[in-house]
Formats: C-alpha cells, structure tokens, sequence
C-alpha cells in the first residue's frame, strides 16, 4: 500500500463528498459512507453494491442516477459494504434494518461534465488500451489461475522507533494489501466452502469460473481440490475419487504429519485448484496462468480416512536470487497451531539439503513479514544463547541458511546490533532472553531433519525451457 493512500480505500485518494441524511434506506448509493450496526457497535461503511434482499439482484445504483421512485418502496435491499478502517476480510451483505438512519451520510459529489469531461475521456481511452491489449475481456469470466505470488513493497531494516504493536494495529486496518485498485473494489463471490468436515467462510475474492460463484456452498474436495457446486455432484464424486493423499511424492513424515511435493507441470489441475482455494484466503497475492515453473510442498495430517490437507508453500524450480518459498498458506481451520512455523522451516530444511542459503521470495507482504521476522528472530535467539564461543554473522548464515540480509533484519528488529570498542557485537537484552525462556516452555510442532527423505532435484534443460 503506498505511503499516502487510506486503508481500505481502492486508490488511497479522498473524494469530495456531500454529507447529508437520509429518510429510508432505499435512498443509499453505491459509494456513499453511511453508518451500520455491526456486532453492537456503529460503524461507518462504503457501500460497494445494492442488491434486492428477495431475489438477489444487484441494483447498479450511483450518485448520478435519478432519485429512487415509491414503486420501489416496498422493495427490501441489502448493501455490500467495506467498513471504514477495518481489514477487507470483514466485507459483507447487510439488511437495510441495520442501517443507521439517525447518523449522517457521505455521498460522493457529481461530477460535471465541463468540469471533468477531459479527464474522463481520458481515463476512457486508457481503458479501451487496457482492454485491447489484455489476453482476457474485462467482462470475461476469469479462467482458473496457475500460481499465486507476492506483490507488495519491498522491506527493509526497521526504522528508529519500530513497534510491534502498530505493526499489528497497521494489518488490522490496512484492508486490502494488493497494489490493483481493481481488485481492491471486488466483492467476495463465495459465501461457504465444504471441505471435508469443515465449513469456512472465504475471506477475499477468488476467480472460480462464473457457474460456481455466488452458490450457498462450493464444496471442494479435500484430496484432489476439485470443486461443484451442486451436493450430489459432490458425493458422487467422493465415490469415485480415489485420492488419499495430495498427488505427490512423500518425502516426510513423522507422528501424524507428513510433506508431499508436487511438480507443477506434471499435475497442473491440482495445483491450479490449490492456488484458486488460496486466493480466498490471500488478498495480497496476483494469480499467473502457469504452474510449471514450481514445486508445491503440501502439509498434511494423517488419519483413518486418508490425508488432510493443512496448509503449504511453492517454491520456484530455478530462482537466480536462491529464493526458497514463494508463496505460503496455512487454511483457517488450522491456524493459530504452529502449522505455519512447520512450513517456514521445512523450507529451511529443504535449502540445508541443497547445501546454500535461502530467502522467501521478496518483496513480502506485512502479514508475511511479520511472521518471518518473529521466525528468524526465534531461531537466531535459541542459536545465540546455547552457542559457546564467538560467532559471526557468516557463520550463523551457514548454520541456519538465512540469509545476510534477512539475519540483519532479525537483529535490527531484536534492537541487538551494538557498537562497542571500535566494531559491530551482538547483545541480546534481558527482555529478549525472558521472552526466549517462555517461548521455549511452549509445546511447539518442529520439523525433524532426519525424517527428511528427499534429494535436490536437477532439472535438464527440456523440464525448464519454459523459463526461456
């Protein structure tokens, strides 16, 4: 998100707006900020769209259209709206009963023509440029993606004055994290995902094909990732899904969990349904028509029925920055378990086993720095308080596979960089060593190196001339 822009705001720029009162609900517009009752509390709300409540119709209903007549009166509505500094995730429909008719509302100003003929011509002209030159018509139906990667600005070293708390309250409200204000504007177009014994509400938008959104329930199968949207279709492809277990080779497992890895070139349907059931759960993340280039390590736990997906990472097959891991989810069923710690350092494993040093692929998104920073910072304390003797940063980039930078970042954010006596030392304060003591009584999931069977795998040049 760029420096000047306003959370949860597609563009980040301010509109002029009218603030006024309304009598009825019907007299709400799309882009208009009025005030909704949400869990007991008010809060302020862009609407994004209006639909009929009995037929679920969406009424395409701006500032410039002409005022709502009493034939629609007895027309109940609901309003797809985006809360005011609030994350994107909680964007829903809402019934007019939760409208506050007693708290002002902003409407957008129209815009005259003479005033603004020329910019929207403009931007008119830009668009029909952006449609000719697109492989997909703006009102296609999106096809199914091929793999998901990160976007967002690059990190560096915290700044002076760096806080853990107003990183967390800056994810809270900083809605959608995505650079498109395209995307920005969309709505969610699945109420609820079946998988298995658990049913998730997604929390961003994701291109399943036109046919399969805005159903009560997609169900998605939990072996193979194929999804319908009828229940009979489903059960009675369960009858006939032979999966147990991800399409992969197994090349971990100890107690319940165990990693397979999957070429994206030899099982492309699969990946490409995993990357369209991320994409509900990454709002961060812009979706690519091509799985070949990588490898897709799956998590899974084991029980009498087969092999459950939990969560994954992919990482490309030839990445010249030595990147390990380019993209990385945990499914909300499964999180808050210290199932995502497992996946960041089962990627570490995997670069250990190919004998250099890895990164995930950069730039990140705050989410996912945030969980690498607590990650590495973890690792780098447990190392620097049972090692004896002296050690440089080189030597703890051998030992744990992080990188230069990424051990610096750690350090910086631990405040453990010191000048003393004419050069550089590490000094861990006594917060960090109480902080490292209750997280070690902690019962935490960790990845165990011998139960790793897998060799580096080298690609000849035919497997890779799709990087050419």
């Amino acid at each position: 998100m760029g420096s000047g822009s306003r959370p949860g705001t597609p563009g980040g720029t301010k509109a002029e707006s009218t603030v006024t009162t309304v009598s009825k609900p019907s007299q709400l517009t799309i882009g208009c900020k009025a005030f909704f009752d949400k869990d007991g509390e008010i809060r302020q709300a862009e609407v994004l769209s209006i639909r009929d409540r009995a037929m679920r119709q969406n009424i395409q209903r701006t500032a410039e259209d002409a005022p709502v007549g009493s034939s629609e009166s007895k027309t109940e509505y609901e309003f797809y709206v985006h809360y005011v500094e609030f994350n994107k995730r909680l964007d829903e429909w809402v019934p007019e009963a939760r409208v506050r008719l007693d708290k002002p509302v902003a409407f957008p100003k129209k815009k005259t023509k003479g005033a603004h003929g020329g910019s929207q011509q403009s931007v008119r002209d830009k668009k029909r440029k952006t449609n000719a030159g697109s492989s997909v018509a703006s009102g296609a139906t999106p096809q199914t993606p091929d793999s998901v990667r990160h976007d967002d600005a690059a990190y560096t070293a915290p700044q002076e004055g760096f806080s853990k708390e107003k990183e967390i309250e800056k994810l809270r409200t900083s809605g959608s994290m995505t650079q498109s204000t395209s995307e920005v504007a969309r709505m969610k177009n699945l109420i609820l995902i079946e998988m298995g014994q658990f049913r998730i509400e997604p929390w961003y938008f994701s291109p399943y094909p036109q046919e399969f959104a805005y159903t009560p329930v997609l169900f998605i199968c939990e072996f193979c990732l194929c999804f319908y949207a009828n229940k009979m279709q489903y059960t009675r492809h369960r009858t006939k899904c032979a999966l147990q277990h991800p399409p992969g080779n197994e090349i971990y497992r100890k107690d319940d969990l165990s990693f397979f890895e999957i070429d994206g070139r030899r099982q492309r349907m699969y990946c490409r349904n995993l990357c369209l059931l991320s994409k509900c759960f990454l709002d961060h993340k812009t979706l690519f028509y091509d799985v070949d280039p990588f490898l897709f390590y799956i998590l899974t736990k084991r029980d009498e029925r087969g092999c459950h997906i939990i969560g994954y990472f992919s990482k490309e097959k030839e990445s010249a920055e030595n990147y390990n891991l380019a993209c990385i989810l945990t499914l909300p069923q499964y999180q808050r378990m210290g199932f995502g710690r497992v996946l960041m350092q089962f990627s570490y494993e995997l670069s250990k086993a190919e004998g250099k040093v890895g990164s995930p692929e950069k730039p990140l998104s705050d989410l996912g720095l945030l969980s690498y920073r607590t990650f590495w910072s973890e690792v780098l304390v447990d190392l620097l308080i049972n090692y004896d003797g002296e050690i440089s940063i080189d030597e703890l980039s051998q030992l744990t596979c992080f990188t230069v930078q990424d051990i610096m970042h750690a350090l910086f954010s631990l405040d453990a960089i010191r000048y003393y006596h004419g050069q550089h030392c590490i000094v861990l304060s006594q917060r960090v060593i109480e902080a490292h003591e209750r997280f070690s009584q902690k019962k935490l999931r960790k990845v165990d190196p011998t139960c790793l069977k897998w060799t580096p795998k080298v690609f000849t040049q035919a497997e890779l001339r799709y990087l050419q």
